[in-house]
């Protein structure tokens, strides 16, 4: 089921060259359990020769010139390009996500990859006054900015080549090998993408050895995540595995960007017809299977009820179906596990008290819409990964923000209103990375730093911050 105009390596990118594989595992579309085709799978023994051969080429990827760097990924970007269609169509195996999700995905992974081609010209210090002590009279600073070392990258099922983008491209243009560990569930497009960029770096006269990637379990993150060796680990996952790379992976330096339970406040002036638009999309796109879908819709009291019926009429005409067909918004999530938790969890929250504006706990997973669930039950304190909103009302803004902020996440955050003020109130009042106002918080631009605090992750995504990331100041002082 592969398309025709991607081919999919059957060994491992290791080293300059390919290593035999410890096994095969098949590769299912979610939604009707198909095989999708057979991907490699490594251990940690070949885990341990990646990064020896990652290592060993150091230096040598640390002293690519800025103009190569560019031009590889410039490449790499082109040859995306004239794949996007078929990388579409793969990702929809893979992943199970209906084809507009797919398509957003590589439109972005684009995105990143010319971004990081830009900022690899970029890469500077600068000058820093050091007479503001009598002892710094007559001396010279400044500092520049050299590459961290080896970086780890490894990546979530749900937008699977995008997030290996985000791990690579931004390594390369910083001056890094990078080891690729991508999810069991959907290694492909990731495997094509590492095929394809160590063709053009070899090409280039560039060692393929500095794109590099191993399958595998939970045996090959430890192994890549715990060796000295390691200069940086970016992970894109669940905050349970996050935290526990952190504390395996100290003291070398950690990006994390987890999940959270993406809190969207609509404020009594405003603009309720779009705001249930942003909560439906912001709701169901993925099939909820984003880390910055809306899960929580918190209202002002009198605006609620308005609120509630227009995003039940939205919600209700949310076409459930086959991801291959242009006008499905919702479809199947990666696998049985996840539905069943889903399932469990609106269950938990209907026998508590939650009341169903539609959808609810049934044999099939459908948009759902609920009101007012316990805030200790788990789909509203955890992230729910799957087409569940729910809803609540509060008296007032400044309620609204003590409520979203009740939270152990962090990532992002919506506020529809059309008042300056109240956008900068929640801009200063919400604890998170972004806010969004008038806009699907799933809305971000790769250009802008992406990330969280408290459990939603440490450290910031989007090219230009990911290569600050991944590079370390080293300063001069000259007395002249």
């Amino acid at each position: 089921m592969i398309p025709k105009d991607l081919t999919i390596p059957n060994k491992l990118p290791i080293g300059a060259g390919w290593a035999e594989p410890a096994g095969y595992e098949d590769v299912l579309f979610p939604y009707d359990g198909s095989l999708v085709g057979q991907a490699p799978i490594g251990d940690a023994d070949l885990a341990r020769s990646a990064l020896d051969s990652a290592v060993a080429v150091t230096d040598e990827v640390a002293a690519i010139p800025s103009r190569v760097r560019h031009d590889l990924l410039t490449s790499v970007h082109r040859m995306v390009q004239e794949h996007s269609d078929a990388l579409e169509e793969l990702l929809i195996l893979e992943t199970g996500k209906p084809r507009r999700d797919c398509h957003t995905e590589v439109q972005r992974a684009l995105l990143t990859c010319l971004l990081s081609a830009q900022e690899a010209l970029r890469i500077h210090g600068e000058t820093v006054p050091l007479d503001l002590l009598p002892s710094g009279d007559g001396l010279f600073g400044f500092y520049s900015r050299f590459p961290i070392g080896v970086v780890v990258g490894i990546a979530g099922f749900n937008y699977p080549f995008l997030l290996a983008m985000h791990k690579i491209a931004p390594a390369i243009a910083a001056g890094c090998p990078v080891i690729c560990k991508p999810a069991p569930q959907a290694p492909l497009a990731t495997l094509w993408l590492v095929d394809l960029v160590r063709r053009v770096a070899d090409d280039l006269g560039v060692t393929p050895a500095l794109c590099q990637l191993v399958t595998g379990g939970a045996d090959v993150g430890e192994v890549l995540t715990t060796d000295s060796r390691v200069g940086a680990v970016s992970f894109t996952g669940s905050a349970a595995v996050g935290h526990a790379i952190a504390r395996a992976a100290a003291p070398r330096k950690v990006l994390l960007e987890l999940g959270s339970n993406t809190a969207l406040i609509v404020a009594s002036d405003a603009d309720l017809s779009a705001a249930a638009d942003a909560i439906v999309s912001g709701g169901y796109y993925a099939s909820g299977q984003a880390c910055i879908s809306v899960q929580r819709v918190i209202v002002e009291a009198p605006v609620y009820d308005e609120m509630v019926n227009l995003v039940q009429e939205r919600a209700e005409k949310v076409v459930v179906g086959d991801p291959r067909e242009p006008a499905t918004q919702v479809s199947t999530l990666i696998d049985d596990t996840a539905t069943r938790r889903v399932q469990e969890w609106v269950a938990e929250a209907i026998n508590d008290g939650a009341a169903v504006v539609t959808g609810g706990a049934s044999d099939r997973l459908v948009p759902t819409v609920l009101e007012h669930p316990p805030l200790q039950d788990l789909i509203w304190r955890e992230e729910v990964f799957g087409p569940v909103v729910a809803m609540r009302k509060v008296d007032d803004l400044d309620s609204a923000w003590k409520l979203a902020n009740d939270s152990r996440y962090g990532l992002h955050a919506s506020v529809w209103t059309s008042s300056l003020r109240t956008a900068f109130l929640a801009f200063q009042n919400l604890k998170v990375g972004g806010v969004v106002v008038n806009q699907v918080p799933g809305f971000r631009s790769d250009a802008m730093p992406y990330g969280g605090v408290k459990d939603s992750g440490i450290g910031r995504e989007g090219p230009r911050y990911a290569i600050e990331e991944l590079t370390v100041t080293k300063m001069a002082v000259i007395n002249l």
